[in-house]
C-alpha cells in the first residue's frame, strides 16, 4: 500500500510540475531560480500530506494554494528582498514576444507580494474572487479591491496600450 500511495505522488508531482513551475515563475516575477525553489518546497509538503491529500476531490487546487501560501511566506521573510543580481539570464528566442514577456515580468515584479499573487491567481490561473479569496486567506470584498488596485497599478506601469511592445 505504501508503494502505491508513493507512486501515485510521484505520478502528481511529475504531471503538475510543470504548471506549478510557470504559476511560480510568473509570482515571483521571472526569478527562475526560486520558482525552482517554491516547486521543490511545495512537492516537499505536498508528499508529507499526501495521504490526506490524494483523498480530497481536486489535489491539483490543493497544490495550487499550497504552492501560493509558499510563495506569500517567503514574502514575509526578511532575506526575501535580496537578489544577487537584477539582471535577466540570456535566453534564447523561442518566436514567442520576448520584450513583451519581459516588460510584463518587470511589471509584475514592481507589484507587492499580495497584488501579485492576486493578479496570477485572478488572470493566469482564472480563479474566481471566491476561489481566490479562500486561497490567500482573505475576504471576496478584499480580493477585489486588491484587484482593482493591482490592476491600476499594472496600467500605470504598462501605459494602457501594449501595442508598442508586440511584434508586428
Amino acid at each position: 500500500m505504501r508503494q502505491a500511495r508513493a507512486d501515485e505522488y510521484a505520478e502528481f508531482a511529475a504531471v503538475r510540475a510543470g504548471h506549478l513551475y510557470r504559476s511560480a515563475c510568473l509570482l515571483t516575477a521571472g526569478d527562475t531560480h526560486l520558482a525552482e525553489d517554491l516547486v521543490q518546497e511545495t512537492l516537499g509538503r505536498l508528499y508529507v500530506s499526501w495521504r490526506r491529500v490524494s483523498r480530497v476531490g481536486n489535489p491539483a487546487g490543493y497544490a495550487q494554494t499550497v504552492l501560493m501560501r509558499t510563495f506569500l511566506t517567503h514574502q514575509r521573510r526578511r532575506s526575501s528582498t535580496e537578489r544577487a543580481t537584477d539582471v535577466l539570464p540570456d535566453v534564447p528566442d523561442d518566436g514567442r514576444d520576448m520584450p513583451l514577456r519581459l516588460t510584463l515580468l518587470e511589471a509584475l515584479a514592481r507589484l507587492p507580494a499580495k497584488d501579485r499573487a492576486v493578479v496570477v491567481l485572478r488572470y493566469w490561473e482564472d480563479r474566481s474572487i471566491e476561489e481566490t479569496a479562500q486561497v490567500m486567506n482573505a475576504s471576496s470584498a478584499a480580493v477585489r479591491t486588491r484587484c482593482v488596485r493591482a490592476l491600476g497599478r499594472l496600467r500605470e506601469l504598462l501605459g494602457e496600450d501594449l501595442g508598442e511592445y508586440a511584434r508586428p
